[in-house]
């Protein structure tokens, strides 16, 4: 069996967004949750890279 990790987090959103997100999971038979999390995985690339900056100084100057 797989377990899937789950954060909390807290978003401040605006309200007509979030009425209609409730209505749209109500439609889908899904939770709030779910619905949000779906949105995420469409909305996001497959893989994010980050990279650190290399920063040079000159300390000759």
């Amino acid at each position: 069996m797989t377990i899937i990790k789950k954060q909390r987090i807290t978003l401040f959103i605006n309200s007509s967004l979030a009425k209609q997100a409730k209505a749209q999971a109500v439609v889908e038979e899904i939770s709030l949750t779910n619905l949000v999390e779906k949105s995420l995985i469409r909305y996001l690339p497959k893989e994010t890279v980050i990279k650190k900056a290399v920063i040079k100084i000159d300390i000759d100057s």
